[in-house]
């Protein structure tokens, strides 16, 4: 698959909705297997940083299957979940239907986000490069293993400041790219052998995975995005290497 992800406009956005809608019964426990369950620690981590108090407005784009939204909700914001890829937002709203399931039954959702929620997250279908929502809409917007997938990340960055109220707190947690030459090489043979495998053995298609390293690598990763973050003008600016910089968090405010 070289290069799907990198054909201009319309066409690379078609061919990243139709890989999507491909995995997305299987995203979550791929997600389990390729990060050995860390990435629910780490979402935990964008969740502590965006510090959501009751009633706050919120916003996950690229929300995929609900984690992001669904915790912030679990804190109490009034939480929406925004992604292009229709199968992934069915899947977040069945596991929203479960959490308006007795509580035993609530008990048993995959994810440790989800319990003993006062309220529950939206979810709509949305182009996160042209976000469906007035200036100054949100005091959080978050993004998780999205950004990097759309055809112009600096626009859907653009577009999350856009939507953030002054003061409003923005986070980007995504794949990074370590500093340390000997652990990039390691963590990239990882994602271009082992992940595709994982693929291959519940999609049926090692590409479903081997888009992760393809896209990283046209990706300017949590350098980059500070960087984007400093020249839109937002403050307070964190970077949190995570795993040795395999992952990161960017965390960025919007100026009052």
């Amino acid at each position: 698959m070289a290069n799907v992800f990198f054909e201009p406009g319309e066409q690379r956005a078609a061919k990243v909705n139709n890989l999507f809608s491909r995995i997305a019964s299987h995203y979550d426990r791929l997600n389990d297997l390729q990060s050995f369950g860390l990435h629910r620690y780490w979402k935990r981590r964008v969740i502590q940083l965006a510090c959501p108090q009751p009633g706050a407005s919120a916003l996950d784009v690229c929300c995929g299957t609900g984690d992001l939204a669904l915790a912030l909700a679990e804190r109490g914001a009034e939480a929406i979940g925004l992604d292009f890829t229709s199968q992934m937002l069915a899947v977040a709203a069945a596991r929203k239907s479960k959490l308006q399931a007795p509580s035993s039954n609530a008990r048993s959702d995959a994810s440790p986000f989800t319990r003993h929620m006062p309220r529950l997250a939206h979810f709509i279908r949305g182009d996160a490069q042209r976000l469906p929502f007035p200036d100054n809409s949100f005091e959080i917007v978050t993004v998780g293993y999205g950004l990097r997938n759309l055809a112009d990340w600096e626009t859907g960055l653009r577009e999350m400041q856009r939507v953030a109220k002054p003061g409003g707190r923005l986070l980007v947690l995504d794949f990074g790219k370590p500093d340390n030459p000997f652990w990039r090489v390691i963590y990239f043979g990882y994602l271009r052998l082992f992940v595709p495998c994982l693929g291959l053995l519940f999609c049926g298609n090692a590409s479903a995975y081997a888009y992760i390293l393809e896209s990283l690598k046209h990706y300017p990763a949590q350098r980059g995005i500070a960087a984007k973050m400093r020249e839109l003008g937002l403050v307070k600016l964190q970077l949190l290497n995570l795993l040795g910089g395999a992952m990161s968090i960017n965390y960025g405010e919007k100026p009052t």
